[in-house]
């Protein structure tokens, strides 16, 4: 008989998490001002709201974190990371950085300019994500949403959803010069629309119009390694590959990349950005230097470094990644299994349920998919994040709310940290929801909000309230 599936690893070490009473959590989202993220870490049971820095690291990691060496130049730690990036990713040229939106803000300032320099600038990609997006307009660009239309039906059942659409990007190109568009940046696998990965094909399509156009083509690799075996799985030609010869392949593609290794590098910080182009390398050097630090350490302590040397190493075995995509398709099954709607096909690193579906009778201008959040953590202390309109922010030249086709609860799971028994237990706390969704007609207005990455901060209260 063929034998069932057990993680490729055994638990070391344990940390003790409390269950929360309801009462107490009414009283802890009321406190927090109805924003998830203000609420303190021992206030939530099982904690979905990001995989970002949240997964355990191995043995052989911990290992490498006592040898760190944090000499400020040339440290050792550092040039076993400088190993590390060429053999999995291809690149000879690199920069630390503490997290992934601070290695954004290197190349942005590299290639878009620092301050507000982007005015009237355009930078295509597929659904940027929150700080990706907040970068390029931060500095008077606009990002440019080229993602293909079937990303935002979040029934169709698609192998590769997060593609580019070659013919939007061609227009987006063709209609702008080389001075107005200062790159293209493709996200692997693509975030906002539901953890979905980029074809072999695609990123290979992109390439070749941005090569034709003289536009630099970055990567957002954060989740690299999902992405490989996503093409491993479901792209002819890529069964039987190793996953980092399939990464290696996307690379060789791009001019470059971003990073938070604190996703596929299964660190708890850091950064990366990487460049094919010693020119380019050298001018981005001067600000990782003004921003992160000395460009052998750039942000990072040098355990964190030789962690992270380790860890690109891990992710990239395919065990490992068996392990990690059947957990987050476990969730997925158990969330349907009890009715609840979600994004079709799963995600690499989570379940996005679809907000819209799940809570028909909430106004679009009352915040649905933050409202689910809330719902969920009252329910059984539940952590998730919104991806909608309150994520999407005001438009920035008319200041009106932008409402994105997709509201979805991001349910991310943390790499190696939870057991099946926390995806069975949060399935449950969504369909518990959902039986009672009938009586949920009212979401939340905002009371104070930043003017920029307002989720991060904004402070809510009931709608009629």
């Amino acid at each position: 008989m063929e034998l069932p599936f057990a993680e490729p690893f055994r638990i070391k070490t344990v940390e003790t998490i409390r269950r929360s009473t309801r009462e107490e959590r009414e009283r802890a989202i009321a406190a927090a001002r109805y924003n998830l993220f203000n609420l303190r870490s021992e206030e939530v049971f099982v904690d979905l709201l990001t995989d970002s820095g949240t997964g355990a690291m191995s043995s052989a990691q911990w290992a490498e974190m006592m040898l760190g060496d944090e000499s400020y130049a040339g440290a050792s730690s550092y040039y076993k990371l400088k190993e590390a990036v060429k053999e999995v990713m291809g690149f000879d040229h690199f920069l630390p950085a503490h997290q992934g939106r601070a290695a954004e803000n290197v190349l942005m300032s590299a290639l878009i300019g620092p301050g507000s320099e982007g005015r009237g600038k355009l930078v295509p990609g597929n659904s940027h994500f929150d700080t990706t997006k907040g970068h390029i307009e931060g500095r008077g660009a606009r990002a440019v949403d080229c993602t293909v239309d079937a990303a935002f039906d979040p029934t169709v059942d698609l192998p590769f959803k997060g593609d580019v659409d070659l013919a939007k990007l061609g227009k987006v190109l063709g209609e702008r010069g080389r001075g107005e568009i200062p790159l293209c940046i493709v996200t692997v696998t693509c975030n906002s629309s539901g953890g979905q990965p980029v074809s072999m094909a695609n990123i290979r399509g992109v390439s070749e119009l941005c090569r034709a156009a003289g536009v630099p083509f970055f990567l957002d690799a954060a989740r690299f390694a999902e992405n490989a075996y996503f093409i491993r799985k479901r792209e002819p030609g890529y069964d039987g590959k190793g996953i980092r010869e399939i990464a290696r392949e996307m690379f060789s593609y791009a001019d470059g990349c971003t990073m938070s290794s604190k996703k596929d590098g299964i660190v708890n910080i850091g950064g990366l950005i990487c460049f094919r182009d010693e020119a380019l390398f050298r001018r981005a050097s001067s600000f990782n230097i003004m921003y992160e630090g000395f460009n052998t350490y750039g942000g990072m302590a040098g355990r964190d470094l030789g962690a992270l040397s380790v860890g690109l190493r891990e992710a990239t075995e395919l065990p490992y990644l068996e392990a990690r995509i059947a957990q987050v398709a476990r969730l997925g099954a158990k969330l349907e299994l009890y009715g609840v709607p979600v994004l079709r096909p799963y995600g690499g690193h989570a379940i996005f349920v679809d907000a819209k579906r799940f809570l028909p009778r909430v106004p679009r201008e009352e915040f649905v998919a933050q409202t689910l959040g809330i719902e969920a953590y009252v329910e059984g202390g539940l952590r998730g994040v919104e991806i909608g309109a309150l994520m999407a922010d005001r438009d920035p030249d008319s200041r009106e709310n932008r409402y994105p086709e997709l509201e979805l609860l991001r349910l991310a799971v943390p790499r190696r940290t939870y057991t099946d028994n926390h995806m069975d237990y949060a399935a449950a706390v969504m369909g518990s929801v959902l039986e009672r969704r009938d009586r949920i007609t009212r979401g939340y207005r905002i009371v104070r909000e930043a003017p920029l990455l307002r989720h991060f901060t904004v402070e809510l209260e009931p709608a009629g309230a």
